[in-house]
């Protein structure tokens, strides 16, 4: 009697663990998303949602995962701000990746899955557009560009009509493409701001979409803010610079969301 009664005590436990798994948690979920490589880095931590304040989502590639922290500290107190589980790469990842994330997010079985509405979405593509790749490696000499102009607009009219249906009532930011130095790997200077031309042509059709320049920002101070010579990546001073900006254009949005 006892063994059975055991065994019927495992069952249950077995039973509910199962189903306390498969139903899972908010961040269990975002965890899954993010994966091992980015699970300890502070950019992809998983956000408590205060649902005392509104709530922002950064989208964009590793320049925007450089500035996320700083406009999360600067916002602190002032809005629940979330950036997207990976890096954003080209434009034409952005549709599949913003809603695998949303998909993934708003699953019902979530015992907190994200049922709360957006109220600013800051996003750039470009910087993954304009490069020269062959066999999945930067090379501006044998590579080919891995979004034309023509495709990158394209493709920016659908990430905006794909804003416009999945987030309704959010203030939308489109921020330009930071500049790409001399003697980059797989960029040549002068592309970003010939995407960026492209790019304010397409958003001139939405003039509800708001830009925030961080390409004439960040051009005037490259030697002081890059990396080094050659690299598309900013020091921390120029992450926080950019990030103090990004801030500071979100911040303008949120009070004509409200």
């Amino acid at each position: 009697m006892k063994r059975k009664l055991s065994i019927l005590i495992a069952l249950l436990v077995g039973f509910y663990f199962t189903n306390a798994s498969f139903a899972g948690t908010a961040e269990d979920a975002w965890l899954s998303l993010v994966g091992e490589r980015f699970a300890k880095r502070p950019e992809f931590y998983f956000i408590e949602n205060d649902p005392a304040l509104p709530n922002v989502l950064i989208y964009g590639d590793s320049i925007s995962i450089g500035y996320t922290e700083r406009v999360r500290s600067q916002l602190k107190g002032e809005a629940n701000v979330y950036r997207l589980y990976r890096n954003g790469s080209a434009s034409n990842a952005f549709v599949p990746y913003v809603s695998k994330m949303l998909e993934t997010m708003e699953n019902e079985d979530l015992q907190d899955r994200w049922d709360f509405e957006w109220d600013v979405v800051h996003f750039n593509v470009g910087l993954h557009d304009l490069k020269y790749l062959k066999n999945g490696k930067l090379d501006k000499e044998n590579g080919q560009q891995v979004s034309s102009i023509d495709e990158y607009k394209e493709n920016l009219h659908a990430i905006v009509a794909f804003l416009e249906e999945r987030f309704p009532g959010a203030e939308l930011v489109f921020a330009t493409t930071t500049p790409v130095p001399e003697n980059a790997d797989g960029r040549f200077a002068g592309d970003a701001k010939k995407y960026n031309e492209a790019a304010l042509e397409v958003m001139s059709e939405y003039p509800a979409i708001r830009i925030n320049d961080l390409y004439s920002f960040a051009k005037p101070h490259q030697e002081e803010w890059w990396v080094k010579p050659g690299d598309v990546h900013y020091s921390e001073l120029g992450k926080n610079r950019q990030g103090d900006e990004v801030a500071r254009v979100i911040r303008e949005a949120l009070s004509l969301a409200q």
